[in-house]
């Protein structure tokens, strides 16, 4: 097992640090050593939740030594400058926000201007003079208190209910030093609630700091309403979750969760997370997949929700890599497990989205019809985590021999994922009329790869053995951490959809906005006139091939022999019509020697299932995706389910096309004009050489 989660190990591979200079005299671009990870550790800001409530997902790099202290060698991404002084503007404490923008190429405006509502619990005393300061450390427009009648550029901040003058615990200086009194001297439970609710509360308004910070730095311009729930319960919390909307939201984030154990579907679909036309995200946890790292067993075994509610945009976890490219640009990305580990898993109750089943990989995640988090990821992992200021908090520093406390912290967690990605999709002017936002990242992902940086290793699955001191990552291979989900891609990262970082992580804001018709059509003419190509030149091979058998058959029949072909049987399968998967084979001759043609992952694309649920969808609705073995033609069949003489049987319909199939990946539809009538439909896909693939689906 791992023998504690503050056993780090040199950060000379972990991540690369912030070069600087080793001494006055030297010349500007001298680089300081490097200290080892060992001299830091991580923190969570928040206690382990009880059953009921959530715990904030936000966590703090803490120095362990006095070099680490000083922070004259700050952890982060290397740049092409050198800091100068262990300032938070130089990049001392963290990213800053001219990073992040450079890093995911991120706009600094929009318009019109978007409302990003941050829920969180507890009262943080100086969120706005917090917010400020910030700003102006780093350059920032200054948000002044909304007041009546203002609608952009401001920071409100109000109760579960609405109210800006009734806030939560602590609603005063006051209040929190009478209750932190009775902490001290009080005895029994009324010392042990006050004991709770202090360290609670002083948790929480560390994880208010973050996501207000992480949310203006982001986007620059957006509004900003911090809605504070009474407690940490779910209760409270969906509470603040329905006000945040009645408040105009146009993005929601959530930096927060609990094991769904006991989530249902109707529960969910009732549930203040279900906002259809709002950007909704959610924190996928810290802990690893399933949270296997939680401290307490209980937290075991699940993913956390809300992020694991389909109606939300769950936020996974990455760790950046260094150095930056020119600009301070993008670098690289990996599956974040360190100290602290991205969330995901599989959903016990939850059915997965059809965009999200209609994943070209869906097969290889393991969660069958689950729901799968995450969604989408970002930076989450401490060490390549943000400077972050909060009056209140207790970060250490050194300063002239002296070990002190002050208000610049690094701070990571998914807590910082959630806010940046709810923030990008302010950038791109929010959900842009789609009913569930995350539908966006889906297709974008398939008609536009180039919006989203594919995450394509790392595990975020359990590793038992100790971190590697020399090497400052996991004491174990991936392979190694993969078996805790059988080797599934929810747990393990590779090319396309991956439960520990989703589609992916922002390259600017186009994959956060829907896929225009106009990049359809002309992904839908690039696709035809590849097709065409493919076809010719599979028409010359099939062409050389004919040529080359009637001379091997020429030849046979000198020397007396002849050709023989070999039968490949494989059984029916069984008809799941609800995700629209794989559901029978059907029996094909091979000629002998010739290698059969496998046709593999067939669904129904997003577009597809989004059409048959209306009225009399058209035919040429039904777009499909498949993956072949080698390149081959394919043969289409649409068939209808009707009742015959009090029988039912599948009549097949006059749709039936052929088309040129591409080795790997490929989708096309049907293309004729005419409606379909509500009912169940079969699709049949029948390569050349191979074995047909059906799926049956339900029109209206």
């Amino acid at each position: 097992m791992r023998t504690s989660r503050t056993l780090l190990a040199s950060a000379s591979t972990l991540l690369i640090l912030i070069a600087l200079p080793c001494a006055a005299a030297e010349a500007a671009d001298s680089a300081a050593t490097p200290l080892p990870a060992s001299d830091y550790t991580v923190r969570h800001v928040c206690a382990a939740p009880a059953p009921g409530y959530a715990g904030c997902l936000a966590l703090e790099l803490v120095p362990k030594t006095a070099a680490a202290r000083t922070h004259t060698h700050p952890l982060g991404i290397t740049r092409s400058q050198p800091i100068v002084a262990a300032k938070a503007s130089e990049g001392a404490f963290g990213l800053r926000p001219e990073d992040l923008h450079s890093i995911y190429q991120l706009p600094t405006t929009v318009a019109p201007t978007q409302t990003i509502a941050l829920v969180d619990a507890y009262n943080d005393l100086t969120a706005e003079a917090d917010l400020n300061l910030y700003s102006k450390e780093f350059g920032l427009p200054e948000l002044a208190a909304c007041t009546a009648g203002q609608t952009s550029e401001c920071f409100e901040q109000v109760n579960q209910n609405g109210e800006a003058g009734n806030l939560p615990f602590p609603a005063s200086n006051k209040a929190r030093t009478e209750e932190e009194a009775i902490c001290e001297t009080g005895i029994g439970e009324a010392q042990e609630k006050a004991c709770k609710e202090v360290e609670e509360a002083k948790g929480w308004a560390e994880e208010i700091s973050l996501d207000i910070e992480a949310s203006h730095a982001t986007c620059e311009d957006c509004k900003i309403v911090l809605v504070e729930a009474e407690s940490a319960s779910f209760l409270a919390l969906e509470e603040a979750e329905a006000t945040a909307v009645r408040l105009g939201a146009t993005e929601i984030s959530n930096s927060w969760g609990g094991p769904e154990q006991g989530e249902t579907p109707a529960a969910d679909n009732a549930s203040a997370f279900n906002q259809p036309g709002i950007v909704v995200t959610a924190a996928a946890g810290d802990d690893g997949y399933l949270d296997w790292d939680a401290k307490e067993s209980s937290e075991r075994g699940f993913a956390d929700y809300p992020a694991s509610s389909p109606h939300v945009v769950a936020v996974g976890g990455t760790r950046l890599q260094g150095p930056l490219g020119p600009g301070g640009t993008w670098a690289g990305e990996t599956v974040w497990n360190g100290d602290g580990a991205g969330g995901g898993g599989c959903s016990v109750e939850l059915t997965a989205q059809p965009w999200q089943q209609s994943t070209s990989d869906w097969e290889s995640v393991g969660c069958g019809q689950h729901r799968a988090v995450a969604d989408v990821s970002a930076d989450a992992d401490p060490y390549t985590g943000i400077a972050m200021y909060d009056s209140t908090a207790e970060c250490e520093y050194e300063e002239g021999g002296k070990r002190l406390v002050g208000p610049w912290c690094t701070i990571g967690g998914t807590s910082l994922a959630s806010p940046l990605v709810a923030s990008v999709f302010a950038l791109a002017g929010g959900a842009n009329g789609i009913e569930y936002p995350a539908q966006s990242l889906y297709e974008n992902e398939i008609e536009d790869p180039p919006s989203l940086h594919d995450v394509v290793s790392g595990s975020n699955g359990e590793c038992k053995n100790p971190f590697d001191t020399e090497l400052g990552t996991s004491g174990c291979t991936v392979s190694e951490e993969a078996k805790q989900c059988s080797g599934k891609a929810i747990c393990v990262a590779g090319p396309g959809y991956d439960g520990p970082t989703g589609v992916g992580t922002p390259n600017g804001i186009a994959a956060f906005k829907p896929v225009s018709e106009e990049a359809k059509r002309k992904n839908e003419e690039k696709r035809h006139a590849e097709k065409q190509l493919r076809e010719e030149k599979q028409r010359e091979e099939e062409r050389q091939r004919e040529e080359k058998k009637k001379e091997e058959e020429a030849a046979a029949k000198n020397l007396g022999g002849g050709s023989t072909t070999v039968t490949s049987t494989i059984g029916a399968g069984s008809v799941s019509p609800a995700n629209g998967s794989f559901t029978g084979t059907t029996t094909r001759s091979t000629a002998a020697g010739t290698p059969p043609i496998r046709l593999s992952a067939l669904a129904l694309t997003p577009s597809a299932l989004l059409a048959l649920n209306r009225a009399r969808p058209r035919v040429f609705s039904v777009g499909f995706a498949f993956t072949l073995s080698a390149a081959a033609r394919v043969r289409v069949a649409l068939a209808k389910l009707v009742m015959t003489h009090g029988h039912k049987r599948w009549q097949v319909l006059p749709y039936a096309i052929t088309l040129a199939g591409a080795k790997g990946r490929d989708r096309a539809r049907l293309s004729a004009h005419g409606t379909l009538t509500p009912g169940r439909y079969r699709l049949t896909l029948t390569p050349a050489h191979g074995t047909a693939r059906t799926i049956v689906f339900q029109v209206a």
